[in-house]
């Protein structure tokens, strides 16, 4: 049995066939083209303007804006906007560290900080500090840095309200609450309370001081140390007194200083309970009842409680006296000897005896005046 096409062509005419053929395809191309179309349409968050493909689903990203933590951890409690933010947490109890650096074969939990660590292999260094310009491999590590400029400490401690301008500062400083200290040194077995200070005590056996002044070559065990240096150079003092206007190079002597006006003396000895305004002050102190004399002179072997003790008698050896008086131009090879002598001019005598209200411009000339009360022959 066979058929015939109503329509009138010849047996054998493809032009029906063709139409139609033409059709399907002219269709399928418009769909092709819609969802093409739609694979490159994207979707702007209403809140920060970041685009989502619809298979992205802006709805999830919305969570990062909200408060609302629908993604609770199992372990700990802790809630989280996103599944995946959650996923990433769930490593710090499993530690597990699916990311690996080709290069060294360091393991990491996310692959941000693979791509952060692979630039201390490449020296990339993409993030940059708009003020002073410098260089940073994270965008965190360029956020923590900008608190130097601005002085913002966001991170406060619940037990002391002492503030830090990073997270893991204040996890450190908790552990001075907590006294956990889970990092040991296998050469003496002191503790560390953090990593990041037992690599730097490992350097006092290893005595490796990676971090070289380029000016002077002068080198040290920490970075921290060569940055403060550094400005014995280019002779900076960022950090200014809100009190006086006085500068400093150090903020921990900035905020030494500062005790000068508080008159607050936070560091106790604990054993004669006599307080200073500065912990290294306690140190020195502390020598007193131990006899400790750790800095010694490398020229006739004559040993001192302390460094800055030692660098000015090293000056009776060199003859030098660098600390000169504005008044008169006598020079000094210590300070505290200028500071002394500036009472000549001053008329100032702050050390008093408490039997005859004599005063006296130095406490070693009221020791002296004390043994004709008591009797004291020294």
């Amino acid at each position: 049995m066979s058929f015939r096409c109503d329509s009138g062509g010849a047996s054998g005419d493809t032009s029906v066939d063709s139409t139609i053929g033409d059709n399907i395809s002219s269709t399928a191309d418009h769909v092709t083209g819609r969802l093409s179309n739609q694979t490159e349409m994207k979707i702007d968050c209403t809140v920060c303007d970041k685009k989502y493909s619809p298979s992205g689903s802006v709805q999830v990203h919305l969570h990062t804006h909200s408060e609302e933590k629908p993604f609770a951890c199992t372990v700990c409690n802790k809630k989280f906007s996103l599944k995946s933010n959650l996923r990433v947490h769930l490593r710090t109890h499993t530690r597990e560290k699916p990311f690996e650096c080709t290069v060294c074969h360091k393991k990491f939990s996310t692959s941000s900080y693979l791509h952060v660590h692979v630039r201390t292999h490449t020296g990339e260094k993409p993030f940059e500090c708009t003020v002073c310009n410098k260089k940073f491999s994270a965008s965190s590590s360029l956020r923590v840095h900008l608190r130097t400029h601005t002085g913002e400490k966001p991170f406060e401690c619940t037990v002391c309200n002492k503030t830090f301008s990073c997270s893991s500062h204040l996890h450190e400083h908790l552990r001075s609450h907590t006294g956990e200290k889970n990092f040991e040194c296998t050469v003496c077995n002191k503790e560390f309370s953090s990593s990041s200070s037992l690599r730097v005590h490992l350097r006092t056996h290893t005595g490796e001081k990676p971090f070289e002044c380029t000016v002077c070559n002068k080198a040290f065990s920490r970075s921290s140390h060569l940055h403060v240096h550094l400005r014995t150079h280019t002779g900076e003092k960022p950090f200014e007194c809100t009190v006086c206007n006085k500068k400093y190079s150090q903020s921990g002597s900035l905020q030494a200083h500062l005790r000068t006006h508080t008159e607050e003396k936070p560091f106790e000895c604990t054993v004669c309970n006599k307080a200073f305004s500065r912990s290294d002050s306690l140190q020195a102190h502390l020598r007193t009842h131990t006899g400790e004399k750790p800095f010694e002179c490398t020229v006739c072997n004559k040993a001192f409680s302390r460094n800055d003790s030692l660098q000015a008698h090293l000056r009776t050896h060199t003859g030098e006296k660098p600390f000169e008086c504005t008044v008169c131009n006598k020079t000094f090879s210590s300070s505290s000897y200028l500071h002394v002598h500036l009472r000549s001019h001053t008329g100032e005598k702050p050390f008093g005896c408490t039997v005859c209200n004599k005063a006296f411009s130095c406490s070693s000339h009221l020791h002296v005046h004390l043994r004709s009360h008591t009797g004291e022959k020294p």
